[in-house]
């Protein structure tokens, strides 16, 4: 088997294994094990249990944002068609990225600090799709022209971070997901 297939091999089991037990709970012993590799294996290609999920988590977050980059670049949609696809998406991919959920908890943040890193990044490429969508609007004459973007861009993250917490740790998703449509066209029509 070659390098990047046992790469990819340890990176699936460890997705299996943090996405069902948790990051504290899974070790490097049963990832080894269960991907059928020597331990040694596994630090051949991650430095600590840390780097194997912070691989992980990097992936699903590869995954939300080639998603998104997708309906940024569609030509067909309005602005607001965009907006209300772009957050719905966001939702839908992050909902099934259990190990992202992971990193909402609380205590994680006080022991691993490169998961910081990662939301950072991610906050940043959104703070730019976001922009995308609104100047489009702004352009098209769908949305008013906005005074102070990088506040209005804040405070987006912001609403979308807080929704994360009742969504996916505490199982509120299944239950509001049926109404996003509703949600996102009162926030396109603020906009306008």
């Amino acid at each position: 088997m070659a390098i990047e297939d046992t790469r990819d091999k340890i990176l699936s089991v460890a997705n299996k294994l943090f996405s069902r037990f948790g990051f504290h709970k899974t070790s490097m012993d049963e990832i080894a094990k269960i991907a059928r590799k020597a331990k040694g294996s596994l630090y051949y290609h991650f430095a600590s249990k840390e780097d194997l999920f912070k691989e992980v988590v990097s992936t699903e977050l590869i995954n939300l944002k080639s998603q998104l980059s997708i309906i940024i670049d569609d030509t067909d949609l309005s602005a607001s068609g965009k907006m209300k696809k772009y957050l719905i998406k966001r939702m839908e991919v992050l909902n099934d990225a259990a190990n992202y959920h992971e990193t909402l908890k609380a205590d994680f943040f006080e022991h691993f600090h490169f998961i910081d890193d990662l939301r950072n990044e991610l906050d940043e490429l959104e703070k730019e799709n976001l922009k995308k969508i609104i100047n489009q609007g702004v352009e098209t004459g769908e949305f008013m022209p906005i005074a102070d973007m990088e506040v209005l861009l804040d405070v987006f993250i912001m609403v979308m971070k807080g929704l994360e917490i009742p969504f996916f740790l505490q199982g509120k998703y299944t239950k509001y997901a049926p109404h996003f449509e509703g949600l996102m066209s009162i926030l396109t029509k603020g906009l306008a």
